[in-house]
């Protein structure tokens, strides 16, 4: 029999297994483009109820770890493959309800239930994923249930039979067999699952290693260095470009060098092609100017800290307080970068979440700002896929009516707004705010955060891709000719209404640049331009 202390630690274990190998299981996502990550997700998710299972005793029973678990991964899920996970552990509430110790039946009921939640929480299963490697699992739970009484042998047999799963997920999804790799989410299910394994077998918890993140150059890297230096930051601005080298460029390293003379937190990584730099100096200008000795500067990027530095402290002392309602409609939406914010609040929502791609909030997150939205139905805009599922576990536990309507992107949850009409009932408005997200094709203007090999794509990190309703339309090496190009192609023959969204690393007048370029080519259309401020896309693209 599995007591509570044991499922507890078990837990315990694999969450710090999964915190120890999340940055292996992210590489395993085969779009490159930049997102939350599957293993960062999982990590923050089970992770969220660690202290909580900590604070409980010895003589705890199943059903009581299980409760706590099961509440703490719903309220901490993060994306899609967080949300499955809790759904995943929500079965051992289920399975193991009421249960002071948990023998072969019961641990077959928890699989059960949570697969079986886990199916139905997702619009559209696919095969080859987290889902087929749980499914595996507990049907192999059940089978060897019927030969043996002991706990530790059929926990064995699920982890066997979720690593075999796993091997087969290339064989499921095309994208995965290309790639080389096998699914993330199972991959983390796989390491979840082995951890416990471990302490039932053993009675000892995994430890949790504090490794250190090998550096990679990206936009999230550049921006985190920032927070480092909140306490005293000596050099004001934070300064980063891109080189396309010259054929005699000099050797990197006397950049470095000279970078290192004029401020600190220096960051110079080159290729073949580009050099990426990154520099906090009070003189962002010597910067530029020597950077322009090894070649072509691109993206250019100058940030005042002391300035963010102070909006961080402002944005740390608002948080969402709850209200009693006193209308009958209200809007939180989930969007990033100051302009989106306040395009957003001027539209009508209530709350704003900070966070979207990269940044996925919790359940827990939205939750707190449907609490504080002063309305009895509340419609919420996710604003991205990946966060559709998080939100949607938050009606269930909202003490009000909440509606989650399927925005993927930012301008889907614009158009949502916009359609909203204050004098209609809930279910014609949820009607003709989920037309008009419908209605609208978005296209974003981002980077790639790995190398790939990505639908016919051969994809070199860094290089610009052109999203077309979320799927990848082409790669390009120029953010602006791509935005051009992305443009042209969404725009058809009844179309009216081009926005052109424009991000925190675009300057004013590139963005300026590009609307004339479009007004030129497109006379017929109304164009608005606006400065959305929000990181990893440098355009959102929206056609109506």
């Amino acid at each position: 029999m599995i007591e509570g202390k044991q499922l507890r630690d078990a837990i315990i274990s694999g969450a710090n297994a999964i915190s120890n190998n999340k940055k292996s299981v992210d590489e395993l996502n085969v779009f490159p483009v930049p997102d939350g990550d599957t293993g960062t997700n999982m990590s923050m998710t089970i992770s969220n109820s660690v202290m909580e299972l900590s604070r409980m005793n010895d003589s705890v029973t199943v059903s009581q770890v299980a409760d706590a678990a099961a509440s703490a991964l719903l309220r901490g899920a993060r994306g899609n493959s967080g949300v499955i996970l809790s759904l995943l552990f929500r079965g051992f509430s289920k399975g193991l309800s009421g249960m002071k110790e948990a023998d072969c039946d019961g641990l077959v009921r928890a699989l059960e239930a949570g697969v079986e939640g886990a199916y139905k929480a997702v619009m559209k299963p696919t095969e080859g994923t987290i889902l087929t490697v749980a499914r595996m699992a507990a049907q192999r739970a059940k089978e060897i249930s019927l030969s043996t009484n002991d706990e530790i042998i059929l926990w064995s047999e699920v982890c066997n039979a979720a690593k075999e799963a796993l091997e087969n997920t290339p064989n499921q999804l095309e994208a995965l067999k290309k790639a080389g790799v096998v699914d993330a989410g199972g991959k983390g299910l796989v390491i979840i699952f082995d951890a416990m394994l471990e302490t039932f077998k053993t009675g000892n918890i995994v430890k949790a290693v504090n490794k250190a993140d090998k550096p990679a150059v990206t936009v999230e890297t550049f921006a985190s260095t920032v927070g480092q230096f909140d306490s005293e930051i000596t050099f004001t601005y934070c300064t980063e470009m891109l080189i396309t080298k010259k054929e005699d460029a000099q050797d990197s390293s006397k950049l470095r060098a000279y970078l290192e003379t004029i401020g600190d937190c220096v960051v110079v990584v080159e290729d073949d092609e580009i050099i990426k730099v990154h520099v906090h100096t009070n003189n962002p200008g010597k910067a530029i100017e020597k950077g322009l000795e090894f070649g072509y500067i691109n993206l250019p990027k100058i940030e005042n800290m002391k300035l963010q530095h102070e909006q961080r402290q402002k944005q740390s002392q608002t948080e969402f307080t709850p209200v009693p309602p006193e209308k009958k409609y209200g809007f939180v939406a989930v969007a990033a970068g100051a302009g989106l914010e306040s395009v957003f609040s001027d539209i009508g929502v209530d709350c704003i979440v900070k966070g979207g791609q990269t940044m996925n909030p919790s359940t827990e997150d939205i939750l707190a700002a449907i609490s504080a939205c002063p309305a009895e139905i509340v419609f919420v805009l996710p604003n991205n896929k990946n966060i559709i599922m998080a939100a949607e576990q938050a009606v269930r536990l909202a003490d009000r009516k909440v509606c989650v309507l399927q925005t993927r992107t930012i301008p889907q949850g614009m158009a949502a707004m916009l359609a909203f009409d204050p004098d209609a009932d809930f279910n014609t408005n949820r009607v003709e705010m989920t037309k008009a997200l419908d209605n609208v094709s978005t296209g974003q203007i981002t980077f790639a955060a790995r190398d790939s090999d990505y639908e016919g794509h051969a994809i070199k990190e860094g290089e610009i891709l052109a999203l077309d309703n979320g799927k990848l339309s082409f790669v390009d090496k120029d953010v602006a000719k791509a935005a051009y190009k992305l443009t042209k192609k969404l725009v058809k023959s009844d179309s009216s209404f081009v926005t052109v969204i424009y991000g925190s690393d675009v300057t004013d007048e590139s963005a300026e640049s590009l609307v004339s370029q479009l007004q030129s080519k497109f006379s017929n259309l109304e164009i608005n331009l606006i400065n959305g401020g929000q990181p990893v896309y440098y355009y959102i693209i929206s056609v109506e």
